[in-house]
């Protein structure tokens, strides 16, 4: 079964952002994906997964449906061919393999990242609801979770921080720490800005407020994440409020400077966290009292860190997923033998009911129960034997011989499934 599990693979290694753009996916273009998926092809099993950094598709099937499924993306999201090149194809171990690596965060831009877990985690939830997760794919998920449960049992493969916003967002829980109700504002909502907010969402720090030069980003940020948000023009009235401070402003001079903290008031210890290059707040004003500057040499040398002991830990990770996989391997060649196995038990459940019926006819009500109780006995001892040489002609690959033989030996073909 594993053999036909296929994969349409768009990433960050593949596409460059405008590519990876137009064909990202939200949940409802997700969900209409994987309705378009089912109504024009025999794919079973489908699984989407969008990020920024990518755009996947996994379904099981024995013909390959690219072409269909790029069909369906071209019409959800209206756009001409060409994209298809970005896409890598993969079939078979390579497919289960790849899903495993993303889904654990070998794969990630940011080795080891967490989000992309919680992504194929969503993703997943969304075959579900489409009834697009059969057999295989439940069953292919939960091995992946139990995956990443021993990961972070068993490794520091997810220790520490190892992006600019994730070590931004620890730094800034650990500087407030003793703080009882810490007020921390935001500046400037690009790409890292964003990162650096999406990670607070799901920290202790939740009295975030969010300046941006565009008011509408600013809001549409806060709106999503759950904080407030304002006009970068009231930045000095901002920073005399907060308790620790976080830039990330593009430009040739820094915004947040030694004149404007003239304006502020400082109670007590401030902070500032400077993500931007060019640095966006002035070095100088770490002169005022209570005032400290973190920039990026100090974040990055606490993301390298992780980063190393997360690479040392690669071998590890590899290790647990190619031990769980051989097991998933072997139930998924033990699936080609199930209708066998269901055929041979229904078959032997009716002979048992008929014989049995032939000699309860003048017995009384405990001799009829002591009959049924060792005739259901007797019949999964003869089934046992059966069942586990089915199963382990399955690891060998012959199987499909051994069924054959059942079928002939019990006319499995012949005989009508009844009892179940």
């Amino acid at each position: 079964m594993t053999q036909n599990f296929k994969a349409l693979v768009l990433t960050y290694k593949t596409a460059p952002v405008a590519i990876r753009e137009q064909v990202s996916l939200t949940e409802e273009a997700s969900k209409k994906l994987l309705n378009f998926i089912r109504d024009y092809t025999t794919a079973s099993d489908v699984l989407v997964v969008s990020t920024c950094n990518r755009t996947e598709v996994y379904y099981l099937a024995e013909k390959d449906f690219s072409a269909e499924i790029f069909k369906g993306l071209s019409l959800l999201k209206q756009i001409d061919a060409g994209f298809e090149e970005h896409f890598t194809f993969f079939q078979g171990p390579e497919a289960v393999q790849h899903l495993f690596d993303v889904a654990i965060g070998l794969d990630a831009q940011v080795i080891g990242d967490l989000q992309i877990s919680g992504q194929v985690k969503n993703a997943y939830q969304w075959s579900a609801d489409e009834n697009m997760a059969g057999p295989f794919l439940h069953r292919l998920m939960h091995t992946i979770f139990f995956v990443n449960k021993r990961v972070v049992q068993e490794t520091a493969f997810r220790d520490g921080a190892a992006s600019i916003s994730y070590a931004a967002k620890e730094m800034a829980e650990d500087l407030t720490a003793g703080l009882t109700s810490p007020k921390v504002l935001v500046v400037g909502v690009g790409e890292i800005g964003q990162d650096v907010c999406l990670n607070l969402a799901h920290s202790r720090l939740n009295q975030v407020k969010i300046l941006n030069r565009t008011v509408e980003k600013a809001e549409k940020l806060a709106q999503k994440c759950g904080f407030t948000s304002g006009s970068i023009d009231a930045l000095a009235d901002e920073i005399a409020a907060a308790d620790i401070v976080i830039s990330s402003v593009s430009g040739n001079t820094p915004l947040i400077t030694r004149e404007l903290m003239s304006n502020v008031k400082i109670l007590s210890h401030k902070y500032f966290i400077d993500l931007s290059m060019p640095r966006s707040i002035e070095s100088t004003i770490e002169e005022l009292p209570g005032t400290i500057v973190y920039n990026l040499d100090d974040i990055r040398e606490k993301t390298n860190e992780a980063v190393e002991k997360r690479k040392a830990s690669i071998p590890h990770v590899q290790a647990i997923i190619k031990e769980v996989i051989n097991d998933f391997e072997d139930w998924s060649k033990e699936m080609i033998v199930t209708p066998t196995i269901q055929k041979l038990k229904n078959t032997l459940e009716q002979i048992r009911k008929e014989e049995l019926a032939r000699f309860l006819k003048n017995t009384k009500p405990e001799e009829a129960e002591r009959l049924e109780e060792m005739s259901k006995s007797l019949m999964q001892k003869i089934l046992k034997y059966p069942v586990l040489q089915l199963k382990a002609a399955c690891r060998r690959g012959d199987a499909e011989s051994l069924s054959e033989v059942l079928n002939e030996l019990f006319n499995l073909e012949g005989h009508p499934e009844k009892s179940k």
